[in-house]
């Protein structure tokens, strides 16, 4: 089979959260590109609609869904009426988290690093239980992607919150633990780990702390931040039979950071 062929995801479906903005949204529209049908879930109605506009301007079907998957009960609802409605899903991207507050772990509040936990990591597992658990079921193989972090493996610099380093290391053992599982179901499970991309978070954070940025960029041999389209083809390459042989995987992309 032609290489590119491969590379296709023609008649596939794609469930993933956070697909609204920044690199969901690169991702989101990276696969349909490649022929998949997406059902979208975020917060943002507005960047919400956009992207879906995006995507059917590219032929395909696109489901949205608005909510808050940082709430586990309300995760778990959404996920079944997904499937119920838009499933069975061929594709799974786990895309939700982020570090959102900068508290030193002394004066980190429990009820602050639970919520932050679940963010990061308790939406991975829900997601995962939930429509990978339906790929189990269906027999048919599928993919399931986790956006983790370099932080996973390497201390955030000149910033505080931990929650993050914890949760998304969480994720990458979840990964590895689940790719072992799920195996025999033809279903591979791996997770991406991004340096800092230039997404609008990451923006306002530039704006608020610029030297912290231009520290972090001087650490990075390519010498710039990523783009969140630098994403899109890594996340094809892992949803399709390109990547059939690849499963437990940690794939590092931050322009050398963590080379150093």
């Amino acid at each position: 089979m032609n290489v590119f062929n491969r590379l296709r995801l023609d008649g596939k479906k794609l469930f993933i959260t956070g697909g609204s903005r920044g690199l969901g949204r690169e991702m989101a529209l990276g696969l349909a590109e490649a022929g998949a049908d997406v059902t979208l879930v975020a917060r943002g109605t507005e960047s919400l609609e956009k992207t879906a506009n995006d995507i059917r301007a590219l032929g395909r079907k696109v489901t949205t869904i608005v909510a808050d998957m940082s709430n586990s009960e309300a995760c778990e609802a959404i996920c079944e009426k997904a499937l119920s409605d838009s499933g069975p899903f061929d594709i799974l991207i786990n895309n939700i988290g982020g570090r959102r507050v900068n508290i030193a772990t002394e004066d980190m509040p429990l009820n602050k690093w639970k919520e932050l936990v679940d963010l990061n990591l308790t939406t991975t597992f829900v997601c995962t239980k939930h429509i990978g658990g339906a790929m189990v079921r269906r027999g048919q193989g599928g993919r399931v992607i986790n956006v983790a972090s370099i932080n996973a493996m390497v201390a955030g610099r000149n910033i505080q919150g931990r929650h993050y380093e914890a949760a998304k290391a969480g994720v990458l053992m979840l990964t590895r633990s689940l790719a072992v599982d799920w195996a025999r179901y033809g279903i591979t499970v791996n997770a991406i780990c991004p340096g800092i991309f230039a997404t609008e978070p990451n923006k306002v954070w530039a704006e608020k702390n610029p030297e912290v940025i231009d520290a972090y960029v001087q650490s990075i041999p390519l010498g710039k931040l990523g783009e969140p389209e630098d994403l899109a083809a890594l996340a094809v390459y892992l949803a399709s039979d390109a990547a059939r042989y690849m499963t437990g995987a940690s794939l590092v992309i931050d322009g050398g950071y963590t080379c150093l």
